[in-house]
């Protein structure tokens, strides 16, 4: 049996290291930018494969400096209640997996792909970090680094590195390359609509950005604009202070 226990110690060993790699990256981020993510190096990979010279564009911008139309935009597009919540929701996650049960009743559906129920942290968690793979090993590690993100890093400094990171278009990263890449604007000057129009895009970026990616996109980007715009105003841009109890 020692040959058997001795691997199986490795295993742990390794997956223990690596929790703990993912700890000390994420407790650097709290005053350092994160230079690239895992999701951005595949896809500069995809577009760019050896090439030096590459159409992928990225600029970081800090968070006062970012539209508070786009940051509001952003929380009614993926995750209303994002300075709410302790990065995931429940509620949304079990609906996910019901569907997902649903449709591995199908014989062309993967039953391990994992849609939907995923917040803004999670999201974080998966393009700093993970493959774009789905099953639910890949899930499991996404709530493990999830938790590390929520415990070391404030709320606002999370929404500033998913800001900065997430995909707006083929090669197009990040609320400073989006606003110059579709108005030629900084991310300070956003009105109304060009912030809802930026947030009905995280869905499906590259359909927002290029038609011939749109096949297999199901979405209508005015439609979702139009309820972006409608429901802006309330949401809350920190967390919401607790009210004080009655000591009476």
């Amino acid at each position: 049996m020692r040959w058997i226990a001795y691997p199986v110690k490795c295993l742990i060993c390794g997956i223990l290291a690596m929790q703990i790699y993912f700890a000390l990256q994420i407790a650097l981020w709290s005053g350092l930018n994160p230079a690239s993510t895992a999701f951005q190096r595949a896809e500069r990979w995809r577009l760019c494969s050896w090439h030096w010279s590459c159409e992928v564009h990225s600029k970081w911008v800090p968070y006062n400096k970012i539209s508070s139309n786009l940051k509001r935009a952003v929380l009614v597009s993926e995750d209303d209640i994002f300075f709410q919540h302790k990065g995931v929701r429940v509620e949304d996650m079990q609906k996910a997996w019901e569907k997902n049960q649903q449709k591995s009743q199908f014989k062309n559906a993967p039953k391990t792909a994992l849609r939907g129920g995923s917040t803004i942290t999670q999201q974080l968690a998966k393009n700093l970090f993970l493959s774009s793979e789905q099953n639910y090993l890949r899930k499991g590690q996404e709530l493990i680094i999830t938790g590390l993100l929520e415990l070391i890093l404030s709320k606002q400094r999370l929404f500033e590195i998913y800001l900065n990171s997430v995909e707006w278009g083929e090669g197009v990263f990040g609320i400073g390359a989006a606003s110059q890449h579709y108005y030629g604007i900084p991310p300070a000057a956003l009105d109304l609509d060009q912030a809802a129009a930026l947030a009905s895009a995280l869905p499906a970026p590259k359909c927002f950005d290029k038609a011939q990616y749109c096949r297999k996109a199901n979405i209508h980007f005015p439609t979702r604009q139009e309820f972006i715009l409608e429901n802006m105003g309330r949401v809350a841009l920190a967390p919401i202070p607790l009210a004080p109890k009655n000591t009476k």
